[in-house]
């Protein structure tokens, strides 16, 4: 058998004896005694290395005999001569043995016989081999799926692999996926509001503008746009080409929103990306990512693939439609609901605010204005609208509450579940009530998020709303309900007022005019601020917290320490609203530890979104004000990951520090 030299030790051995017997003849001019010691001890050496190679040389042809036993008793010459590429490797990481095959066709002509593997492993570990029993490797500009396998000899294991050449299939399959169809639906957020302040003349304008951006920004796809009506257009490009749109992060998006329109009035577009191995799939994914664009206020491009929706630009707020056609439509479907339902149950989210516990409470009155059963799931120990309870009691109405654990035994096969201010399954206040009832309805104002509750029968949303009160407060102006009394008013309006800080973010028009709605019925603004009321205590654990901020490439970040766990949310909530007033400031964040979690808040005036600062930690929230959860981290920890997601912001997004 024919293997070449396996032993690459051999030179050196050979060297070494030599050495030592030229040292043995130097030495026999000098004193005979030693240099006969020297000789004898050359000789020795010389014996005890040829015995050690002739026995290796033994071992590595036993163990070759047994890898190759199995064709058909094939002798070594035909293996050497085999046209597959086959090497075989040490478990030290150096290259045993390898076919003329291998070296012509894997190596182009060279021998690594004797040298390390790391080349024709691709730099894999040895140990890696024994998780898997293949691998793929690029060498030589080919392509090659390595099948490995391993035979143990004595106290050492040596790996044979075989090199299948796969470049023709890989790359077929590499094109094949790259000429998959992406669909993009395009549509224009505000045109219609747009319209309203040009004359007729310039209208063709500013969509021919918009049209003339959008196809620059296809020159080069190799695909095509087409437009479907004045504010929608379709188009087609290969997977390919949606790579570089996705490491532009989408610019279309900044350039047809510096488009201005009027006075300092611009245009926003939505972008649905979808991609699928035919072009049904793809048009399903893409009317699902519009659906989600638009859901989180539009201004952005999402895509969906099969590892779940990615998200791009979603800068500027959410644009406010003045048409209330779609609110007419929810509050008469949502009457129905309700005038078939057994019973109704109305629920928000844990650690319930105003907002949540103020439209909870006029929706649990709604259902019983139509002959129905309902009530408020909340936790009292847990709320932060303890004034409201307050207020409620006292006007005897302490009924319409309900703890979680009581709310179990009223579930009915007909029971109508509302979910209010969280589209969040895991942040409702009862995660089991959620999962018995059959029928649920969300109301929510918060982007949409990737994991909503997604088994409602009737999802009102609509992003650009202030808050859940002020979308209660239309809901019930379109149903046969009464109007409510003086008692309701002002926990709407408290809501409305909690989330628009005082009517400062999110305030749109048709915000004024649900608080004017609520005026009109007898809502007490005075009476509403004294529900902001908070204890000396309060006062003290804000001011605390923001003493100890510090600030980080234009953004406020204050700790608390550990302390009661209602008062300390809402402190702590304050004190990221008051670190806002501060100069230079783009965003505040507020951390505390609560139940072996880093909680955080976020707050903004706009022009930092701070849902994308949250998003990337995996909270959510709106552009103004966003929160997150971080389980089994340290406020050290946190604080760490919270300025690499600001980082990663002002990277992302071209934000100045």
């Amino acid at each position: 058998m024919k293997h070449g030299r396996l032993f690459y030790i051999a030179p050196m051995i050979w060297v070494l004896c030599l050495c030592l017997a030229a040292m043995s003849a130097v030495t026999f001019f000098f004193h005979i005694p030693t240099a006969c010691a020297e000789l004898g001890i050359t000789v020795i050496l010389t014996v005890i290395s040829l015995v050690r190679l002739w026995k290796e040389q033994r071992d590595i042809d036993r163990y070759m005999r047994r890898v190759f036993r199995f064709i058909n008793e094939a002798d070594d010459q035909s293996m050497a001569l085999s046209p597959l590429p086959i090497a075989a490797v040490l478990n030290n990481g150096q290259v045993l043995w390898h076919n003329r095959a291998f070296e012509e066709q894997v190596l182009a002509g060279e021998s690594v016989k004797g040298k390390a593997a790391d080349r024709i492993l691709g730099n894999r570990e040895l140990s890696s081999l024994d998780k898997t029993d293949s691998f793929e490797i690029d060498l030589a500009g080919r392509h090659y799926m390595v099948r490995s396998s391993n035979v143990s000899l004595r106290d050492r294991e040596i790996f044979v692999l075989y090199y299948l050449d796969v470049t023709d299939m890989y790359t077929d399959a590499v094109e094949y996926a790259a000429t998959r169809p992406i669909m993009m639906l395009i549509s224009m957020d505000n045109l219609d509001e747009l319209m309203n302040h040009l004359r007729d003349s310039e209208r063709p304008r500013l969509t021919g503008e918009v049209q003339n951006a959008l196809e620059d920004w296809m020159t080069g796809t190799a695909g095509f746009l087409r437009k479907i009506d004045d504010e929608r257009f379709i188009a087609f490009v290969e997977k390919r080409y949606l790579e570089s749109m996705i490491q532009s992060r989408f610019d279309i998006l900044d350039r047809v929103r510096s488009i201005q329109v009027g006075n300092n009035l611009h245009i926003t577009l939505s972008i649905g990306v979808g991609e699928g191995v035919n072009f049904e799939q793809a048009e399903k994914a893409a009317r699902q990512a519009m659906e989600m664009a638009l859901g989180r206020g539009g201004d952005q491009a999402a895509i969906l693939t099969k590892n779940g929706f990615e998200f791009y630009g979603g800068l500027s707020n959410g644009v406010e439609k003045q048409t209330k056609v779609r609110m007419r439509v929810w509050a008469s479907a949502l009457q129905k609901l309700m005038d078939g339902a057994d019973n109704v149950l109305v629920m928000g989210h844990r650690f319930s605010d105003l907002d949540c516990v103020g439209s909870g409470l006029t929706l649990v009155t709604m259902a019983r204005a139509l002959g129905k059963s309902a009530h408020l799931i909340v936790s009292r120990k847990t709320t932060l609208a303890e004034e409201l309870f307050v207020r409620y009691e006292r006007a005897g109405k302490q009924d319409l509450f309900l703890e979680p654990t009581e709310a179990l035994s009223l579930i009915r096969p007909r029971t109508l579940l509302i979910v209010t201010d969280t589209q969040n399954p895991k942040l409702v206040e009862s995660p089991p009530i959620l999962d018995q009832v059959t029928s649920v309805v969300v109301i929510d104002h918060h982007r949409k998020m990737i994991d909503h509750i997604d088994k409602a029968i009737l999802f009102i949303h609509e992003s650009v709303a202030s808050s859940a009160c002020e979308m209660v407060t239309e809901l019930m102006q379109y149903m046969e309900v009464p109007d409510p009394d003086q008692l309701e008013s002002e926990a709407l309006l408290s809501g409305i007022m909690l989330d628009t800080r005082n009517f400062v973010l999110k305030a749109g028009v048709r915000t004024f005019e649900a608080a004017a709605y609520l005026r009109k019925h007898n809502a007490d603004t005075v009476s509403v601020k004294q529900i902001f009321a908070g204890s000396m205590e309060l006062h003290r654990a804000k001011s605390e917290i923001m003493s100890c901020a510090k600030f980080y490439r234009r953004t406020a970040i204050a700790t608390a320490k550990q302390g009661e766990g209602s008062q300390l949310r809402i402190a702590c909530a304050q004190a990221a609203d008051e670190l806002l007033t501060i100069k230079d400031t783009d965003a505040s964040f507020t951390l505390f530890e609560d139940a072996g979690s880093i909680n955080i808040s976020a707050r903004s005036y706009g022009n930092f979104n701070v849902q994308l600062v949250m998003e990337h930690l995996g909270g959510g929230g709106h552009l103004t004000m966003a929160g997150c959860q971080l389980k089994q981290k340290t406020m050290q920890e946190a604080v760490g990951m919270l300025m690499e997601a600001i980082d990663t912001y002002y990277t992302d997004y071209g934000k100045s520090s």
